[in-house]
């Protein structure tokens, strides 16, 4: 195989919607960029595949909720480019006891931030959703710029994007090695590949390419089931009725959320946020026992909180997270290569924030004045705990 001579101003590895939108901004900002994919897209083998993710800025941490601002901005940017709708507005619904401390932060920075939303009280929570039944007194907040994204969708208007910016993408092209330096070289199982700077969004395969780099990260790799719940009465919890997204705080061990049914005509999706730690080249394997505890957690939350559905999945379906130890993002430079990128650890909650954290990535991958505060997402915040290997 002949080396490409050619020098890249950046690679990305992994076409997930973070990689995505890292590639459209260098390409946005007339950069050759390279965004290489191990799989033959489309694929379901990532955390971004699947028809839908939530969006909100409802978030207890500030930082989060500061990005969200320009998220939307960005969002319906490609949505106009696209010219294809990639986002409907359904408000979000945060269920959770009063004195839920995540509820009452997650107020506080709507309230400073002059993001419309409500508290609503156990009495109106049954009034506006008489679809969600209350068993403990629970109250709602209700942030209403919340919604739905069409992920699927969204991925695909952003991987045209960039081949129509003057990127490419090379997919069922796996990186079977980096050579640090400068330039940077990436050899795959077709070719060898030249830049001036590397950006890592690979999820799950995050440490694997690390590691002969001398670092690991403290990710933790999870195998999340995707469930979805047939309503007892069409439309029960559908557009028609106007139902919101919804995030239950503090009522399982971890958090529960749902969307209103779209995707499967008749079929709400309900998730439980956490899962199990799985090898993502073994995604795919038989269903462990271990695997079906999520599931009886969201069955008795099924039956106690939305009674008009079903109270076994209809679907499941299977997805990855890449968590950190605080569930913040890690979005920084190799502690040794400085022209190497690191994107990873979304931990589930990443999709809505890819715009802004394409764009952070880019300007740490072009030696650019960040347009955030990075600390929260720094590698350095582990080294203290023992958490990250160098």
């Amino acid at each position: 195989m002949a080396a490409q001579k050619d020098l890249w101003d950046a690679i990305v590895i992994g076409a997930g919607i973070q990689g995505c939108f890292t590639a459209y901004h260098l390409a946005k900002n007339r950069k050759r960029v390279l965004l290489l994919e191990q799989f033959f897209l489309p694929h379901s083998r990532g955390s971004s595949h699947g028809q839908s993710r939530i969006i909100r800025k409802a978030y207890s941490e500030e930082f989060y909720t500061q990005m969200m601002d320009e998220c939307y901005q960005l969002w319906a940017q490609l949505e106009r480019e696209a010219g294809t709708q990639l986002h409907r507005q359904t408000g979000l619904l945060m269920l959770g006891m009063k004195e839920n401390p995540e509820l009452k932060t997650t107020q506080a920075t709507l309230s400073r931030h002059g993001i419309e939303h409500k508290c609503l009280s156990s009495e109106e929570l049954k009034q506006c959703f008489p679809n969600i039944q209350l068993t403990r007194g629970e109250v709602g907040l209700l942030d209403k710029c919340g919604g739905v994204l069409y992920a699927d969708k969204a991925l695909r208007a952003l991987q045209d994007a960039v081949r129509q910016l003057g990127g490419r993408l090379h997919d069922g092209e796996k990186v079977t090695g980096i050579q640090p330096g400068l330039p940077v070289v990436v050899d795959t199982t077709a070719s060898s590949y030249q830049a001036k700077s590397l950006i890592i969004t690979a999820g799950p395969w995050t440490n694997k390419l690390l590691r002969p780099l001398g670092i690991e990260l403290p990710l933790q790799t999870l195998r999340i089931n995707v469930c979805y719940w047939r309503e007892k009465v069409p439309g029960s919890y559908g557009v028609s009725q106007a139902f919101p997204c919804f995030l239950g705080l503090g009522l399982a061990p971890h958090h529960v959320y749902g969307l209103p049914a779209g995707e499967y005509p008749g079929l709400m999706k309900v998730c439980y946020h956490h899962g199990n730690n799985a090898d993502p080249e073994e995604r795919d394997c038989p269903t462990a026992f271990s695997d079906m505890q999520d599931v009886q957690i969201l069955c008795r939350f099924v039956s106690n909180h939305l009674p008009a559905l079903k109270p076994e999945p209809a679907i499941m379906e299977r997805c990855m997270y890449t968590s950190t130890p605080d569930e913040h993002f890690i979005l920084d430079h190799h502690p040794k290569y400085n022209n190497i990128v690191i994107g990873a650890g979304f931990s589930g909650h990443g999709f809505k924030l890819s715009p802004v954290v394409g764009k952070i990535l880019y300007e740490l991958s072009m030696k650019l004045t960040p347009s955030y505060d990075l600390a929260p997402f720094q590698i350095s915040r582990f080294l203290g705990l023992g958490k990250a290997h160098l």
